[in-house]
């Protein structure tokens, strides 16, 4: 991410224990949100701008434990389970369309003037308030679990509170 919309109020070290646990340096990285129990990252805070590019996907879960429990679920088939309820339920169609609308207002209000500013300069403001949850625009469909898991340990959603009911 470019200098302008760098976050210096992260430590050093947490910026390198968010690194270790990602496998990578992170990009875009603007905060902590959630720590487990032993005081790590959980779930990290990225910008809506990173490498001068927007990013629609706000928060990411790093805690290793339930990253892996995620990924079992995935490959178990969990998403088509719960895509099947969805589909089934206008009451869970409807909070799922209302969580995506809470997490693009969430991720506006975030947003630093500078980073907004060149959203809209560049023409990707629109196009961003289009992508709810992990950048998905059809607000009807569950694709990645972690993403969804990630949004719901901040702002409960629908899809996490059935992730906690049947398979956690």
């Amino acid at each position: 991410m470019s200098e302008k919309f760098s976050n210096s109020s992260l430590s050093t070290d947490t910026i390198s224990i968010v690194a270790e646990l990602l496998g990578r340096e992170p990009r875009g990285l603007e905060s902590i949100e959630i720590f487990d129990e032993v005081g790590l990252p959980s779930v990290i805070r990225v910008a809506s701008v990173v490498d001068e590019k927007p990013f629609p996907t706000m928060f990411w879960l790093v805690d290793k434990k339930l990253s892996y429990n995620l990924d079992q679920l995935e490959a178990s088939g969990v998403i088509s389970q719960i895509q099947e309820m969805i589909d089934e339920s206008d009451d869970l169609r409807l909070k799922l369309f209302n969580d995506h609308l809470s997490y693009i207002t969430l991720r506006e209000k975030n947003m630093t003037p500078a980073i907004k500013k060149f959203l809209i300069q560049h023409d990707f403001f629109n196009q961003l308030q289009k992508r709810g949850i992990g950048g998905i625009s059809n607000f009807s469909r569950v694709r990645c679990l972690h993403t969804y898991y990630a949004s719901h340990l901040v702002e409960p959603n629908v899809v996490g509170n059935i992730i906690d009911e049947n398979y956690l």
